[in-house]
């Protein structure tokens, strides 16, 4: 009871970070929002927390190796999508070197494998938003000119509402039932840092 706020907590004061840099200016001014409809900042917002709010409750009831084997299948989606929508083609290079990564780690898992029918239908749900996810993070950087930081911004807000929004279907109990002492806050305060710097890093990556 009440994993999925232990788990998904760290946002709030993860929007915090961001705020702080905010106020001190520290953010990169946003492209003109004529260059960018709030639309797609909407959706980019509400897919990631699908993808946050899916890969939770994956890890609710997966084993770590399910769950990697599961994340693995987001890179092929998110090639398969570029080329659907935008008949944008992966290098016979590229191809042999996300096949390696994807053999290295399913032969690293296979033998964590839990098969659980309600967390594998999760599991699968969850790596259509993901991958979205990305792409749509990766167009605004690199075609918008959007900076990682000032989009974690905008989008941050909308990703909390949804997330909020799905706690009383994903994790009934939800806050109250959590043991909040002070051992507990702290770690997951900690882990909000890491969630921080670990978004950061792989926005940097995206763009």
């Amino acid at each position: 009871y009440g994993w999925f706020v232990v788990a998904d907590f760290p946002r709030f004061p993860f929007f915090l970070f961001v705020s702080v840099l905010k106020a001190f200016s520290l953010l990169p001014p946003s492209p003109s929002t004529k260059s960018t409809r709030m639309s797609t900042l909407f959706t980019l917002g509400f897919v990631m927390s699908l993808s946050t709010g899916f890969a939770n409750v994956s890890l609710k009831y997966n084993s770590i190796g399910f769950y990697q084997m599961a994340k693995i299948a987001v890179t092929p989606s998110i090639v398969f999508a570029e080329f659907v929508l935008y008949r944008k083609k992966v290098s016979l290079p590229k191809v042999l070197a996300l096949t390696v990564v994807s053999i290295g780690v399913a032969v690293a898992t296979v033998t964590d494998l839990q098969f659980h029918l309600f967390g594998a239908c999760v599991a699968l749900a969850w790596i259509v938003p993901s991958a979205v996810n990305k792409i749509l993070w990766s167009r605004l950087q690199q075609q918008e000119n959007w900076t990682a930081l000032s989009l974690m911004w905008k989008t941050t807000p909308i990703t909390l509402i949804f997330l909020a929004a799905m706690l009383p279907c994903l994790d009934p109990p939800g806050v109250l039932s959590f043991d909040w002492n002070l051992s507990n806050t702290l770690v997951i305060f900690g882990s909000a840092i890491l969630g921080f710097l670990l978004q950061w890093s792989g926005a940097l990556a995206l763009g």
